[in-house]
């Protein structure tokens, strides 16, 4: 995985260009002119990468900021899977609005234009945001695969996830100080490093050959490959467990017995309006306990597959330049410069993609979402509110609930433990 989204020296030397140092003084401004004009002003498959950068800016920023508020301001939403959600939400917003604007500049004109001090803050705290982000999902994954697999094991609680947090920026903040002292600012045309930083770039200086090849095959390992693995066999585990089980009430003979005729009920002395008996109730629960789980686990597995899938590239790339030295000497610059800048987009597109996620696969981020688009957006419909429902309107809503589901059917007490017994082993 790349820490620092700039190229390497050599992929920031013009060619066709021939030695700057041959060049007269009084035509150095020329030479700059026509450095700009010809090599640096974006080209026309750049201005596309601009506008695909600014897309993935906006929508980051404002989706992952609007996933912080509706956390915020909801307490029926501050559950601990939440609070990793927004721990991740946060790193996303610290690497776009900080990281991405350099990381554009760079990919366009092939130079660090940002002096000596940031290019040691800015490769690290991309470096510090990619920890963050491992650690929170493989957090989520861990809490999820204690509540499913083995909930009796461990109880998880806002307070400990508050505290696993905390051990997350932490932990990240200190292993990833590495990356910062290595990194240096140097110009790649030293006669022209006092009239323009261009062609100035920010890479990693190592007193020794096999230092980053340790250390870029141990990031590798504990940022990608190592948490990835672990990830998969739990969430293989949660998707045996949560899906290994029919639900009740999907089965045809339980919904034969479920959705009887409210003339029978009536006939039977039991009005629409009757309640279920305890061991029904407890039965819906577990039902609807069920579906919610299997919702959350399908969300945040598609949320472990595309973080998998946009980090893939550069951290393939990277392998392959620091530990293998490829692409210190190619023929084909143009396509080299092409994968990396496109690896580095994937890298801020997974920013943009998860409050995405959310919206489609999570009806409680859906309504907060459109929600706050409905009060910016009047054309969306009616301004809703994004605090949470009050505990009447809760409960009415809840009565009603229940007094529509049984004007339609009622189910007995024998069904349910049936079903129970037969259904969920």
């Amino acid at each position: 995985m790349e820490p620092s989204a700039t190229p390497g020296p050599q992929m920031g030397v013009p060619t066709g260009v021939g030695d700057p140092s041959l060049v007269p003084p009084d035509y150095e401004e020329e030479f700059l002119s026509y450095l700009w004009r010809d090599y640096l002003y974006p080209k026309q498959y750049e201005w596309v990468l601009i506008a695909a950068y600014v897309a993935v800016f906006l929508v980051a920023l404002v989706g992952n900021t609007l996933v912080c508020l509706a956390v915020w301001r909801n307490h029926h939403m501050r559950t601990v899977t939440n609070y990793f959600i927004v721990n991740l939400s946060l790193a996303d917003v610290l690497v776009t609005a900080i990281c991405l604007p350099a990381s554009l500049l760079v990919d366009i004109t092939e130079s660090w234009l940002f002096g000596h001090a940031l290019c040691k803050v800015i490769p690290y705290l991309q470096a510090v945001s990619v920890s963050v982000a491992v650690l929170t999902l493989s957090f989520i994954a861990l809490d999820r695969w204690y509540a499913i697999c083995h909930p009796l094991l461990f109880k998880s609680t806002a307070r400990r996830a508050r505290g696993s947090i905390l051990g997350i920026w932490a932990v990240s903040l200190a292993v990833m100080v590495p990356q910062a002292a290595v990194m240096e600012c140097s110009s790649v045309l030293p006669e022209l490093a006092n009239r323009t930083r261009l062609f100035s770039v920010c890479d990693e200086r190592w007193a020794d050959d096999l230092y980053p090849k340790i250390y870029h095959s141990c990031f590798f390992i504990v940022t990608y490959l190592a948490p990835l693995g672990l990830m998969a066999m739990a969430y293989f585990q949660i998707f045996r467990k949560l899906w290994g089980r029919q639900i009740p009430g999907t089965t045809s003979a339980l919904v034969r017995n479920w959705k009887r005729p409210s003339d029978q009920l009536e006939d039977q002395g039991q009005g629409p309006g009757a309640e279920p008996p305890p061991r029904a109730r407890a039965f819906l629960a577990e039902v609807k306990q069920m579906r919610a789980r299997r919702k959350t686990a399908k969300m945040l597995m598609v949320v472990l597959l595309v973080f998998a899938l946009c980090y893939l590239p550069i951290s393939v790339l990277n392998v392959l330049k620091r530990v293998f030295g490829m692409f210190r000497q190619t023929s084909d610059r143009e396509a080299v410069y092409a994968c990396f800048t496109f690896s580095h987009w994937l890298v801020y597109a997974n920013s943009a993609a998860n409050p995405i996620i959310y919206n489609f696969l999570s009806g409680k981020f859906r309504e907060q979402f459109k929600a706050a688009f409905s009060c910016c957006l009047p054309g969306l419909g009616p301004c809703g509110s994004l605090k949470a429902p009050s505990p009447r309107s809760s409960a009415s809503h809840k009565s009603l609930s229940l007094q529509s589901r049984c004007s339609v059917s009622k189910i007995s007490e024998h069904v349910v433990l049936t079903s129970v017994t037969t259904v969920l082993p």
